[in-house]
């Protein structure tokens, strides 16, 4: 039987499988990586299939998860962001900012780099610190226990250089604390505006449908980073004093609550 022609359409329409290394050996759940989740909600905005597989760091082509191959290119692709500009700059999914406006670009640039450059080092150092045996015991579960012990130092004492080196274990636990909760704070204040932006857009909301940090009808890019460091942090259990501070806040629980019913409705949730 004669092989049936394929058209440039349809080519074009063929997009390489994308398989999201995410640290954890765990399915069908959120994991503890902010970045992880922040990816893997990007994903699902653009309604973009994925595999997901756990990876190891020491396998990462930037030392870090998430990482993702795609097709079968055997050239990983590290860090998040650069993963989903690459994925925007293939085409295999869109640009979200791409219709914002110039000051609408710098909010969502800004709300990116508060938590990711900020409140990202905080977290850390909550759950390497603070809560060093459960963090260890989470991020390292796949290793024997001897070895855990192990690497569970070295990663420790090479953290705790990093943070003393960017600032934050300079301050004291209840100076961090405070600033943690400023971030929270603020994240939570914007999307109470964004809440009261449909009302008065004339929009009748439904608080079980997902409503976007800027405002607008559709997701930014902020949305899937303010998801990931929200719904990673609830179900870290190396991080109760995020947790407990993060449902502190009805609304960003409704707010990533609403996200997660939507476009993760197979995963466990968060107690």
């Amino acid at each position: 039987m004669e092989g049936k022609e394929v058209s440039d359409t349809t080519v074009a329409q063929i997009k390489p499988e994308i398989i999201l290394f995410r640290g954890f050996t765990w399915t069908l759940r959120h994991v503890w990586s902010p970045f992880v989740v922040k990816l893997e909600a990007r994903l699902r905005f653009a309604g973009v299939p994925y595999k997901a597989a756990a990876g190891t760091p020491r396998e990462a082509p930037r030392g870090k998860v998430p990482y993702i191959q795609l097709g079968n290119n055997p050239a990983l692709i590290g860090d998040s962001t650069i993963i989903i500009r690459t994925l925007i700059d293939q085409g295999i999914m869109p640009d979200l900012n791409k219709e914002l406006s110039g000051e609408d670009k710098a909010r969502d640039l800004a709300i990116r780099a508060l938590l990711e450059d900020k409140l990202y080092f905080f977290l850390v150092r909550e759950r390497w610190e603070d809560n060093y045996y459960k963090m260890r015991d989470g991020v390292l579960e796949p290793l024997p226990y001897p070895v855990r012990m192990v690497v569970g130092y070295l990663v420790h004492r090479r953290t705790m250089e990093m943070l003393y080196g960017q600032g934050v274990l300079r301050y004291t636990k209840v100076e961090a604390a405070a600033l943690r909760r400023e971030i929270w704070e603020a994240i939570a204040e914007m999307l109470k505006e964004s809440q009261s932006k449909l009302v008065l857009q004339g929009a009748c909301h439904d608080i079980l449908k997902p409503f976007w940090i800027l405002g607008g009808q559709n997701p930014t890019e902020a949305d899937a980073v303010v998801f990931g460091f929200i719904v990673s942090s609830l179900v870290c259990e190396a991080g109760p004093e995020t947790a407990n501070m993060i449902r502190s806040f009805p609304v960003l629980l409704q707010y990533a609550t609403a996200i997660h019913d939507t476009y993760f409705n197979e995963y466990q949730g968060w107690k």
